[in-house]
Order: structure tokens, then C-alpha cells, then sequence
């Protein structure tokens, strides 16, 4: 064929050769990537803040763990290829991988982990998972084995160390992750322009593995809807996880788009500061809960992608029972509790909100919903960093419309000093039973009676389980269909 064209051009006839058929060359794919996220991290230390943003970053491209979390919640080999749990279920033998580097050289290894654990559950640690990690006793077996011994019977220990927050750090560098990172994973940080992206690119030095198909890939931070929808329909981005789900039809009717919607482990509350006057009287929160119509709330703050809960647990977890009855919405049973609370009218309260826009959206609407009970909020729009620092940390605050994404969070209510200042007795003998129950028929039913307990206590407004939507090229595969965990794992993506 090839030297039948050349002798039609050379006589004057090339032009017939585009009537015979062409060998296509194969395009390479495509191997980089542009992601966008509402937030922008505060830092790169997903070891050091409460941030989820930091994880979506970070978590399984710059920093490893011991455990990976897949999309379907199970649990399975990363750092620690393998491992056993004792007959009495509080110690952990873990064998370690013996080919693992960090990004400066250094050797990954039983040392390392102890390290990491250690300054995880330390009295200087700012991690926000401290008191999981405070009470872990490390030994190191030899240079590739550590055993973990916790006091407490946890079966979602595996699960805690697939996490951000215990990541695994290198010693002489674990000061600075939060600028500079030096973590394990396939990905080094290439370039972070404040306010604007961040970007990654693959490290040479990971060690062998399946091709890494993605070569860069840059985060962007969007947090304005109508920018959001703007950058995806220009091209502009390629993949949006957790976008503003108010657009999603148009993008549904795009040929261009994949829109996925994910279940989550997340719950959106109204998180009342129990610890401040008159919210330290259960008939007031009873009254804050019964006042908010959580599907006005879900079609309204959340465009509908939502399920109603009545605690502080979802739909499809292991041992999950269905409270959303104890606190129905009934406005006229909410005046009531406030007249037999004592309540002088206008109660007023202030209402905090960070960025997203289920926050901002949502609050406009529970505003509303309370001042027919006689409860006028004023709502006060903070950032994200205001938000950690002056709600979270300080408690200097009356409400606040947040999600909480942590799938395993209900130790917190038996935390007296944890930013929503509940302090039950019956609650913390209650988690204390739970953490040394064995058997799955006795955790079921006492997360169920935990569930019920801090429903019936009213601890906050349970609203709902978010529902997230992702919006994508059509190209692109790999995306996890469900998110327990909030990461971005670039290993997973590939186009097409």
C-alpha cells in the first residue's frame, strides 16, 4: 500500500491517494488531570488539623497509611502488608512492607510507625482523632513488625489507621508536612499558589507498583457555585467531587458529563453548644429539633440530595436503627417545650456557618423555620479557618450548621470537653460497654440503645446523610462509587 501512494504522488496523481485507507495512530492517553474542591486546605499535615480538605489532597497520593479504605468501606494491605488481631481483640500484630521509602530517602520502617502513632496520640498532638490514638501502646517487634495494643475491644481499629489522620510520618521531617510534605505515596507536591490551585506530580522514587496512569494532576479551589458549573462546562475542570448539587440536571443532559451520586458516612447537623444557657435544658433543644422540617431542610439546603436521621449515625451502618421518630417535626409541640422550658420570647440565638453551601443555604432556611417558634437566629458567615478555630476549638458559639464526615464518631458525645459540651453519665458508661463488647449481637444493640439515648437527649438537631454528587468528563473512569472516607485517589483514575 505504501508504495502504491508513493508511486501515485510521484506521477502526478497524489490526490487519489486520499480515496485509500489510512493505518490510524494510536493517541497516547491522556495523563493529567484537573480536580476542584470547595475549600482549600489550611496546611498539608493530615496528621495535625480537623480539615477534611487536607485528606482529599493528601490522603494515598502524598501520604500513606497502614491500612487502605476502599470505596465499599472494606479495609485492605498498604503500608502493613499484613497482620492479626489477638483472641482477646486488643493487640495488633502488623507486618510491614520492606520496600516503602519517603520522598527524602529515608526508610520506611517499625521504627517509623511507632513514631507515627506515638506523636499521633502525644499530649502536644493536634490530630483530630488524638483520643483514639492516646490510649495505643506500639512495640517494635523487629524492623518490619509492630504490635498495637489497645485497652478497649475495637472492631474498627483497621478502619482508624486506613485514615488520614494516621498517616504515616517521616521523623526528621513530620515538623514541616504541613508546607513542605514528605510523605510514602505515588505523588510530591509540585507547586501550591495560595488562593488559587495546588499541584502534584508523580514521584519517581515510588516504589514498583501497577503504572500510574494519571502523570499531574492540580487541584483547584472553587468555592462559589455558579463558578463551579462555569469551570466544568468550559473545560476548565475534569473532575468535581462533592460539586453544588443545584445544577446537577443540566449536566445529566450533557453527553460530555458522568454525574455520580455517592452514599456517605457523614452527618449534617445543627449542633447545638449544650454547655451555654438555655440550650443546657433538653426541652430547648427538643424544641430546636421539633421546629426544623428536615425534608423542607434536605429539598431546600441540600437540593434534595439527602436522608433524613435522628441521630448521630446513618443509614447502612452496622448496628443502625431508625430515630428519626423520637423528634419529628411538629412546630406546635416546639412552643410548647419552650413555654414549659420557661423561655422568654424572642429567644435569640446566633448561628455560625462555614463556607459550603449546604451551611449557608441550610442556615437561611432553619432561620426561618425557628423564628416561627418565637427562636430568632442571627446568622454569622464565617470562613473555615474562623469556623476551627472560634466553634471548634474555643466553643464560642450558640448553633452551628456543619457536617460531620468522620465515619466512626460517636465517641465523641462521651467526651465532656469536645466543642458541643455534652456531658452524659449514662452515655459514657454506655460507649464504655460498647468498646468492650466482642460479640456483633451485643454492638448491635448497644449502638442501638447509644443512638436512641442521644436522640432522646436531643444533643443537636439531626438533620440528615448527604448525599454526594461528583460531576466528571465522560472519560474518565475510576472513581469511587461510594465515599466512607474523603480522598481523591489518584492511583484509581484513568482516561479513556
Amino acid at each position: 500500500m505504501f508504495q502504491r501512494r508513493t508511486l501515485l504522488a510521484s506521477s502526478g496523481l497524489a490526490s487519489l491517494s486520499l480515496a485509500l485507507p489510512r493505518i490510524a495512530q494510536a493517541q497516547p492517553a491522556k495523563d493529567t488531570l484537573v480536580l476542584a474542591l470547595h475549600l482549600e486546605p489550611p496546611g498539608l499535615d493530615p496528621t495535625s488539623g480537623a480539615a477534611s480538605a487536607i485528606g482529599e489532597i493528601v490522603h494515598y497520593n502524598l501520604f500513606e497509611s497502614l491500612t487502605k479504605i476502599n470505596a465499599d468501606g472494606s479495609v485492605s494491605p498498604l503500608l502493613a502488608e499484613s497482620w492479626e488481631v489477638s483472641p482477646d481483640f486488643k493487640t495488633t500484630t502488623l507486618r510491614l512492607r520492606k520496600d516503602v521509602k519517603f520522598h527524602n530517602g529515608a526508610t520506611f520502617n517499625a521504627h517509623t510507625v511507632k513514631f507515627s502513632l506515638d506523636r499521633a496520640g502525644s499530649a502536644k498532638s493536634t490530630n483530630k482523632d488524638k483520643g483514639s490514638f492516646a490510649p495505643l501502646k506500639t512495640v517494635v517487634r523487629d524492623e518490619h513488625t509492630v504490635s498495637v495494643h489497645h485497652d478497649n475491644i475495637d472492631p474498627d481499629f483497621l478502619f482508624m489507621l486506613g485514615q488520614a489522620s494516621a498517616a504515616m510520618v517521616e521523623p526528621q521531617s513530620a515538623a514541616s508536612n504541613a508546607t513542605h510534605p514528605v510523605g510514602t505515596g505515588p505523588y510530591q507536591l509540585k507547586q501550591w499558589r495560595k488562593g488559587s490551585s495546588l499541584t502534584l506530580e508523580q514521584w519517581s522514587g515510588f516504589r514498583p507498583s501497577a503504572p500510574l496512569r494519571i502523570r499531574q494532576a492540580t487541584f483547584r479551589f472553587i468555592a462559589d457555585p455558579a463558578a463551579q458549573v462555569a469551570a466544568l462546562l468550559a473545560g476548565d475542570v475534569d473532575l468535581f467531587a462533592r460539586v453544588t448539587p443545584r445544577s446537577v440536571a443540566q449536566f445529566k443532559a450533557n453527553p460530555r458529563f458522568q454525574v455520580q451520586v455517592s452514599n456517605s458516612r457523614a452527618k449534617t447537623i445543627v449542633a447545638m453548644n449544650n454547655a451555654r444557657k438555655p440550650l443546657n435544658d433538653v426541652r430547648v433543644r427538643r424544641a430546636i429539633a421539633a421546629a426544623i422540617d428536615r425534608k423542607a431542610l434536605i429539598d431546600g439546603g441540600a437540593d434534595g440530595y439527602g436522608v433524613p436521621i435522628g441521630s448521630h449515625y446513618v443509614p447502612g451502618s452496622f448496628g443502625y436503627v431508625d430515630t428519626t421518630g423520637i423528634n419529628p417535626y411538629d412546630p406546635e409541640k416546639a412552643r410548647q417545650l419552650l413555654r414549659e422550658a420557661g423561655v422568654q420570647q424572642p429567644l435569640k440565638l446566633t448561628m455560625t456557618l462555614p463556607p459550603p453551601p449546604y451551611a449557608r443555604q441550610g442556615g437561611e432556611i432553619v432561620a426561618a423555620q425557628l423564628a416561627k417558634i418565637g427562636i430568632q437566629v442571627k446568622l454569622q458567615n464565617v470562613e473555615w479557618a474562623q469556623w476551627l478555630s472560634g466553634t471548634y476549638q474555643h466553643k464560642n458559639y450558640d448553633l452551628t450548621l456543619i457536617s460531620h464526615v468522620e465515619p466512626f464518631d460517636l465517641g465523641n458525645f462521651a467526651k465532656p470537653d469536645y466543642y458541643w459540651g455534652y456531658r452524659s453519665p449514662a452515655f459514657q458508661a454506655l460507649y464504655a460497654q460498647l468498646q468492650s463488647a466482642a460479640r456483633p449481637v451485643d454492638r448491635a444493640r448497644l449502638l442501638g440503645e447509644a443512638q436512641r439515648l442521644l436522640a432522646e437527649d436531643a444533643v443537636h438537631a439531626f438533620l440528615y446523610q448527604p448525599q454526594w454528587v461528583t460531576v466528571a468528563d465522560k472519560r474518565l473512569k475510576g472513581l469511587w462509587k461510594d465515599m466512607p472516607i474523603f480522598v481523591n485517589d489518584l492511583s484509581s483514575l484513568f482516561w479513556v
